[in-house]
C-alpha cells in the first residue's frame, strides 16, 4: 500500500533540521519582498482535481492539493489565456494576450498551410514570444529577486528553440522530464527499489522525479533572498503512463477496467488508470514542495518557516486534454469540449491562490484568467507595472485580501470593475473567438457555412446572477441563445470584433485548395509570376472576378535549419495587378500571400498539402530564395 508522506527526500530533510533563530525583534517583522511560487501544470483539467467535484465524483484521488485548497481562496470560474499550451504559457509570462501577441497557438512560425480536405486556412502566428519581452522574471529580477524555473517550457517553435529561460530573465532553469520520460512499454519496466534505478522509487513507493527535485533544489539554494519560481510541471501531459505499478493496480482495480484494452476515445468519462495514477503522482510531487515551504525555516524571517511568507499560485495552462484518436484520457463534464477548443472544457481550469494576507478556506466565483498572474504578482512583490509595459491582464491581490467574494474589487487602469474576458483560437477544428461578459458566453465559428451543425453564433448563460449570487444555469453550453436574444448577440459580438480589432487578431481564411465546392472559389485570384531583385519583391496577379484586399510577405532568416522560423510582414497592392514587398535585411526563402474579397488566401509558391515539420522536408523547399 503506498504510505502518507512522512519524509520527502534527503535534501528537504536536511534542510528541515535546521534549527529556528530566536530573535523576537526580527520574528515581529514579515520581510517586505515575498516569496512568489507559480506553479503551472500541464493539461490538468478543472475536472481532475478531486475538490472541484460537482456533479460524478472524480476517481482521482489528489488529497495535497485538496489540503492546499482549504489554505487559500479557491476559484471556480478561472480561465487559461488560451486552450492549447504554448499561447498560454506566453500569455501568463508576458502578459500580453494571445490574441495581441500573434501567437494562437502551439509551435508556430509557418507559413499558412492547409490540406484539400479543409474547408478553411489558419493565419499566420508566431512561433514564440520575442526575446525581448519584458517578462515577469526580469521584472522581478530587477526588484532584486532569485529567478528560477523547473519544467516545461515551450514559449517557442520546439523546446529547446529559441528563445530559452535565461534569455527572458530566469537566471537557474532546470527543464528534466524526470519521470515523464517516454516508457518503450507502459505495461511493463516499471519503477523499482533497486539502487541503480533512475527512478527508485522512494519510501512511500513514488518513482523519483527529477522535474521536482529541481524546483526544490532552486528553493532550498536561494531561501536566504526573496525569489520567485515559475515550476512547470511535465505532469499531466502525455504520453499516458505511470512508472508505478503500484498505482496502475490501484486504479484498474478501483475503475473495474483491463489497462491492456481501455474504453474508446468516444465513451465518456474518466475511466483511464494511467491518467488517474499520473494526476496522484503530481499530487504528491507539488505536496512535496508544500511540506518542505511548511517545514524549513525562513531565513529571512527567524521564527517563521518559509510558507509563511510566500505566495503560490496553483493552475493549469488550459483545460484538460479528453483524448487522442484511440484512447480516452480524462472527461471536463459538465463542461463542453476540452484543450484544443474556446468551449469552457478548453480554457476552465483550476486555481488556488495562497499566501500572506490571503483568508483560509475561502471559495469564490469571481472571475480570473492567467493573464493577471502578471499584474498580482508585481502587487504581491510590491512593484509598480514597468513603464510603457502593456499589461491585458487585472490586478487579482486587492480582492484576494480585502474579500474573495467581491468582483468589484477586480479594476481597470480606470477603476472599473471588469466582467468581460476573450478567447481567439482561429485554429484546428475548433476556429472559435469567444467572449463572456458576466453571466453570457458568445461564441463565433469561423467555418460555420460549409461545417455540418455549426452556428456562426451561439450564446450560452452560464450562470444565473441576477439575485446577486452565482447559481449555475448552463455551464454545460447546451442551451444556444441566440435565437432568443438576438439583440444580446449582436451585442456581445460586436463587443467582440472590437476587442480582436484593437489586438490586431488575425483571422481564418477560406482554402481554395479544398475539394469541397465552396461558394467564389472560382473567382479567386491567381498570381502569374513571382520576382526578387536585391531586396526588392514584385509579384503580378489576374482577377478572376474577386478583388485583393490583403497582401503579406512570408519570409525565414534562417531556412533549412532545424528550427526553421517565418514572419510575416505587410506587402503594399498597387493597380494594374501588382504587388511589392522589401525583404527584411537575412531573409533567405520567402512567400507571398494574398487574400481577396471573399476571403480566400493564394500562397506562392504553392505548399504542397499540410505543412509538418515531422516530415523530412523543410518549408523553405517550397519558398523562393533569395538570390
Amino acid at each position: 500500500m503506498l504510505k502518507p508522506i512522512h519524509l520527502i527526500s534527503t535534501i528537504i530533510a536536511s534542510a528541515c533540521a535546521l534549527t529556528h533563530a530566536a530573535d523576537d525583534n526580527a520574528a515581529s517583522q514579515r520581510p517586505a519582498q515575498p516569496n512568489i511560487i507559480l506553479i503551472l501544470t500541464d493539461d490538468l483539467g478543472w475536472q481532475d482535481v478531486k475538490c472541484y467535484d460537482i456533479d460524478e465524483p472524480s476517481p482521482m484521488e489528489t488529497p495535497h492539493i485538496d489540503a492546499f485548497a482549504e489554505k487559500g481562496v479557491m476559484f471556480w470560474q478561472a480561465y487559461s489565456p488560451a486552450p492549447t499550451c504554448a499561447p498560454s504559457r506566453c500569455a501568463i509570462i508576458s502578459g500580453n494576450h494571445p490574441a495581441r501577441a500573434q501567437k494562437t497557438h502551439v509551435i508556430g512560425g509557418a507559413p499558412p498551410h492547409s490540406g484539400a480536405n479543409s474547408t478553411m486556412i489558419a493565419p499566420w502566428y508566431s512561433g514564440r514570444m520575442p526575446a525581448d519581452e519584458f517578462t515577469i522574471a526580469k521584472a522581478l529580477k530587477a526588484q532584486g529577486y532569485s529567478t528560477g524555473h523547473s519544467g516545461k517550457w515551450h514559449i517557442a517553435i520546439d523546446h529547446k528553440a529559441f528563445p530559452q529561460p535565461q534569455d527572458v530573465g530566469f537566471e537557474y532553469t532546470r527543464s528534466s522530464r524526470g519521470a515523464r520520460n517516454h516508457m518503450r512499454n507502459r505495461l511493463e519496466g516499471f519503477a523499482t527499489n533497486a539502487e541503480d534505478d533512475a527512478f527508485k522509487l522512494d519510501e512511500n513507493g513514488y518513482p523519483y522525479h527529477q522535474n521536482n527535485v529541481d524546483a526544490l533544489n532552486f528553493i532550498q539554494e536561494t531561501k536566504d533572498k526573496p525569489f520567485f519560481l515559475y515550476y512547470a510541471t511535465w505532469l499531466v501531459h502525455t504520453p499516458i503512463h505511470t512508472r508505478s505499478e503500484e498505482l496502475l493496480k490501484k486504479y484498474t482495480k478501483k475503475l473495474g477496467v483491463d489497462p491492456a484494452n481501455l474504453p474508446p476515445r468516444d465513451q465518456p468519462g474518466q475511466s483511464n488508470p494511467f491518467y488517474c495514477a499520473m494526476v496522484e503522482e503530481l499530487d504528491y510531487y507539488i505536496g512535496q514542495v508544500f511540506e518542505y515551504l511548511e517545514e524549513t525555516p525562513d531565513p529571512r524571517w527567524p521564527g517563521h518557516t518559509l510558507s509563511e511568507n510566500t505566495y503560490i499560485i496553483f493552475t493549469s495552462d488550459n483545460g484538460g486534454m479528453e483524448g487522442d484518436r484511440i484512447e480516452r484520457f480524462t472527461d471536463n463534464f459538465p463542461l463542453d469540449r476540452g484543450k484544443i477548443s474556446a468551449m469552457e472544457g478548453g480554457t476552465r481550469v483550476p486555481l488556488i491562490i495562497t499566501g500572506p494576507d490571503i483568508p483560509k478556506a475561502t471559495q469564490t466565483q469571481v472571475m480570473a484568467n492567467g493573464l493577471d498572474f502578471y499584474p498580482t504578482i508585481l502587487a504581491m512583490a510590491g512593484a509598480q507595472q514597468p513603464k510603457g509595459k502593456n499589461l491585458d491582464g487585472l490586478n487579482l491581490l486587492p480582492m484576494l485580501t480585502k474579500n474573495p467574494q467581491d468582483a468589484s474589487l477586480v479594476t481597470d487602469a480606470d477603476g472599473k470593475p471588469r466582467d468581460t474576458m476573450v478567447w481567439h483560437f482561429p485554429h484546428g477544428s475548433a476556429q472559435e473567438s469567444t467572449i463572456r461578459i458576466g453571466d453570457y458566453k458568445l461564441v463565433h465559428n469561423y467555418d460555420h457555412l460549409y461545417r455540418p451543425h455549426n452556428e456562426e453564433l451561439e450564446l450560452f448563460r452560464l450562470y444565473d446572477s441576477s439575485n446577486g449570487t452565482a447559481k449555475r444555469s448552463d455551464i454545460e453550453e447546451k442551451n444556444n441563445l441566440a435565437s432568443q436574444m438576438p439583440e444580446k448577440t449582436q451585442a456581445m459580438y460586436a463587443k467582440l470584433k472590437e476587442s480582436l480589432t484593437e489586438m490586431k487578431a488575425s483571422y481564418p481564411y477560406y482554402n481554395p485548395s479544398c475539394k469541397q465546392d465552396i461558394e467564389h472559389k472560382a473567382t479567386v485570384p491567381v498570381v502569374t509570376s513571382l520576382t526578387a531583385k536585391g531586396n526588392q519583391v514584385t509579384a503580378t496577379y489576374k482577377e478572376n472576378g474577386a478583388a485583393l484586399t490583403q497582401a503579406d510577405l512570408i519570409y525565414t532568416t534562417n531556412g533549412g535549419d532545424r528550427y526553421e522560423e517565418w514572419f510575416r510582414a505587410t506587402a503594399t497592392i498597387h493597380e494594374g495587378g501588382k504587388v511589392t514587398a522589401t525583404l527584411p535585411k537575412g531573409t533567405t526563402h520567402f512567400f507571398i500571400n494574398i487574400v481577396d474579397e471573399n476571403n480566400f488566401l493564394v500562397s506562392e509558391p504553392k505548399l504542397k498539402g499540410a505543412y509538418s515539420k515531422t516530415k523530412k522536408y523543410s518549408t523553405s523547399a517550397y519558398a523562393l530564395s533569395k538570390r
